[in-house]
């Protein structure tokens, strides 16, 4: 049977209220006595009411304006990924009369941030989408967006306790420790770990990372010896290879190794080029060159953590909020996605 259609005035006419009434509670704007409120929000409930979304956007005069703060980036990485989900949730929402402007910044360049911060403040937003990089700078931020009551989002990591509206991706320390329990299996005391990090790794920008070097040593804690366990400690900025050579050379049968982002296509090709193999390395994110090293048998698995929907879920979800009024959940977490190379072509972000 076709689920009946009620209109503002059928409504209003079951709680014995104006038509005015009604529109004020579900826009939350107005005065509206509590008794009003209680009796409206249970005839909603009850008749399950869904608005015409399609009608609201047609109709409705005003504009609104959702501001994304994200990383700089190049072609095939994970946050083009990031944006491409961005853009197609822009478009899907263009009948609503929504529009997206981007603010970039350096990834790991705190005074980048912190300029796309200060930026945010001069457009006039509705909301505003952010991958937070250096938390103080991110408290700030926030701290203005609570003042001036607008909802925000974080996307990529979460920065707890800032008043944020939503936060879309995976629970890092959960997805180290996911890590260390998929690399472990193979791990028996005579076998040597090798975790490649970045040399910054307890630099404010590196929050990510911390968070999922916390699990997994969290997991690996529980069975292994940790005199196995090596810190590889690569600084963008320094030759790399000179930094891999001196390791290998001191520590040339490591059994199992991890990296803990998007670069460890860097280590897996270095093995390459010099006749390596690590029989058990894991790394993050599905880039070509990721995906690609996998397929030869240089890296053994992937976590995914769908970054192109996280682009599109954080912009859809503050629509959701702040044109369409609707209760948001506080927390969307990512699926961890463990990919292989007999998976890895059937794999579907997001469709």
């Amino acid at each position: 049977m076709e689920k009946k259609q009620y209109t503002i005035k059928d409504i209003a006419k079951m709680a014995g209220v104006s038509a005015g009434t009604v529109d004020r509670v579900m826009h939350k704007r107005g005065e509206v006595s509590e008794a009003s409120r209680i009796k409206i929000e249970e005839i909603l409930k009850e008749i399950d009411y869904q608005p015409n979304m399609f009608a609201i956007g047609l109709a409705g005069k005003k504009r609104y304006t959702f501001v994304c703060v994200i990383p700089q980036y190049q072609k095939d990485t994970y946050w083009a990924s990031v944006d491409e989900g961005i853009m197609r949730a822009a478009k899907e929402m263009h009948p609503f009369n929504v529009m997206v402007e981007h603010i970039y910044y350096e990834h790991s360049n705190r005074e980048s941030y912190r300029e796309a911060c200060e930026k945010v403040k001069d457009i006039q937003k509705d909301g505003v989408l952010i991958a937070p990089n250096f938390r103080e700078d991110t408290l700030k931020i926030a701290e203005y967006l609570n003042e001036e009551k607008i909802c925000f989002a974080f996307i990529d990591v979460n920065v707890e306790g800032t008043g944020e509206t939503i936060y879309i991706g995976q629970d890092s320390h959960q997805s180290g420790y996911l890590a260390g329990k998929i690399l472990m299996r193979g791990y028996t005391r005579d076998k040597e770990i090798a975790l490649f990090m970045n040399n910054y790794k307890k630099s404010p920008c590196e929050v990510q990372m911390q968070r999922r070097l916390e699990g997994f040593m969290d997991y690996v804690s529980q069975w292994c010896d940790h005199s196995n366990v090596h810190e590889v400690l690569m600084d963008e900025a320094d030759n790399v290879e000179e930094t891999l050579d001196a390791f290998f050379k001191t520590h040339p049968n490591i059994s199992l190794g991890i990296v803990f982002n998007s670069k460890i296509y860097k280590v897996a090709n270095y093995l390459k080029e010099h006749g390596l193999k690590i029989p058990q390395f894991i790394g993050y994110d599905l880039l070509l060159k990721n995906v690609d090293l996998m397929k030869e048998g240089y890296i053994t698995y992937l976590i995914g953590q769908r970054p192109g929907m996280q682009g599109y879920c954080g912009v859809k979800e503050l629509v959701n909020k702040v044109v369409f009024k609707r209760e948001v959940q506080s927390v969307k977490y990512m699926p961890i996605d463990i990919l292989i190379k007999e998976n890895i072509d059937y794999y579907v972000e997001i469709e």
